[in-house]
């Protein structure tokens, strides 16, 4: 395996340029989500708007299957930390709710309004009020920085009540950074305000796992090379350290598209987050 020194960071994690079509993302996304949502209140299984907190971007939204929950499923949108909110992705539910799991999308406050940290903080507020919504076991998954931010709530510094904490049966990281040091090199930096010490306090790859984490680190085969590494990284680092971790390449997806199977209940995404039950 060659590896190529990177010299030009801002491309090694540009998606959009890299992908053909990548610039219809995320528009692409709007109009099934909304379509979602109308349908989902329509049957009276959405709630929209949810407040977790004081903020105007501190809502969630709780999409609900027929009959008696198993348990959540907490998506966790990307973005880079700086971008979209829960709206885009309303859709993704569809996959977990057809096997019976009723599913959160948080939206959270955006650097540079706010640091990577406060995310932190926030997306733990936002899983904390979900949970006391729904009983039963919790699955987290997040896409993107999303990924970051869920692999970031199962670590030894965890924001997450310890209660909530034992009710986590399995972690799903789709394209996550695991990693933020390598972004101190990026112009989008000049964004996200990180500084050695937060790159270091604020990735998963660097911090202990909880005891007895379950978790897979999955991405399309068609990513770009940070992403492949990065998603490689955190199974790895965590190998060894009482975690239970899978590492997963899906043919033929991109950045974009690798979140498509949430919205199908049989696709090989759904049941790698749920379990086969």
């Amino acid at each position: 395996m060659i590896h190529h020194h990177i010299l030009d960071w801002d491309d090694a994690y540009a998606n959009t340029p890299n992908i053909p079509g990548g610039e219809r993302y995320p528009d692409l996304w709007v109009e099934p989500a909304q379509s979602f949502r109308t349908g989902m209140l329509a049957e009276g299984r959405a709630r929209i708007d949810v407040a977790y907190g004081a903020q105007a971007r501190h809502k969630l939204d709780l999409f609900q299957p027929p009959g008696t929950a198993i348990g959540l499923v907490v998506f966790v949108h990307g973005g880079y930390w700086m971008k979209m909110d829960k709206s885009y992705f309303s859709m993704l539910a569809a996959g977990p709710l057809a096997r019976g799991w009723a599913v959160a999308v948080p939206s959270y406050n955006l650097c540079p309004d706010v640091s990577i940290t406060e995310i932190t903080r926030e997306v733990g507020a936002a899983i904390t009020s979900a949970a006391e919504l729904v009983a039963g076991p919790l699955c987290l998954t997040g896409h993107s920085a999303g990924g970051h931010l869920v692999t970031r709530m199962i670590t030894s510094t965890s924001p997450l009540p310890e209660a909530v904490r034992g009710r986590i049966r399995h972690t799903l990281s789709i394209s996550g950074v695991h990693d933020l040091r390598p972004l101190l090199r990026t112009a989008m930096n000049a964004t996200l305000k990180l500084d050695a010490a937060e790159a270091q306090r604020e990735s998963p790859a660097l911090l202990l796992p909880l005891p007895a984490v379950r978790l897979t680190c999955w991405v399309g085969a068609g990513e770009r090379s940070e992403f492949i590494r990065q998603n490689a990284l955190l199974a790895n680092a965590w190998t060894g350290l009482g975690a239970q971790t899978a590492c997963v390449q899906e043919p033929d997806r991109h950045h974009f598209n690798v979140i498509d199977g949430l919205r199908e209940a049989r696709s090989a995404l759904t049941t790698a987050l749920v379990g086969e039950a």
